[in-house]
């Protein structure tokens, strides 16, 4: 059985980096992909923000921390934003990068679910969170598994 980090192909994992970095670069927000077998969490919110917190994304200057979180066994995923995202838009910000990724997943596309998602929440996110010319990529670009 594979593991999680042979769900995706090198390829497709170089393509899902290259969404983060193309994102970040609308953005001052950073953002990461978290993916695992199953949830460990019945439900995948709970779930999302113990990977957040994991990962660090709490700890971003703007609090505008983005995670992608897909357990693909389970087919459930969830995208969380800081807090510092939360303050500025409104309630149904994430909506229309959940429906794509839903879109997607629904088809087996997770690879171009992820790619897509990644990519409107860069351009959703630079609108609240513009990109300056100094910023610094506080958290790194790679994909990160689970169990």
């Amino acid at each position: 059985m594979a593991t999680d980090s042979l769900f995706f192909s090198e390829k497709d994992q170089q393509l899902i980096i290259e969404a983060i970095q193309q994102a970040e670069t609308q953005t001052s927000g950073e953002v990461k992909v978290h993916i695992e077998k199953k949830c460990p969490n019945p439900d995948v919110m709970d779930r999302a923000k113990e990977v957040f917190v994991f990962l660090n994304l709490h700890r971003t200057a703007l609090q505008n921390g983005v995670l992608f979180y897909l357990a693909y066994e389970d087919r459930k995923f969830a995208v969380l934003g800081d807090k510092g995202i939360d303050e500025k838009v409104p309630a149904d910000f994430w909506n229309s990068t959940k429906e794509l990724l839903k879109q997607h997943f629904a088809k087996g596309q997770f690879r171009e679910g992820l790619v897509s998602g990644i990519g409107e929440a860069g351009y959703q996110l630079k609108t609240h969170f513009p990109y300056n010319a100094d910023d610094i990529n506080e958290l790194p670009d790679d994909i990160s598994f689970g169990k």
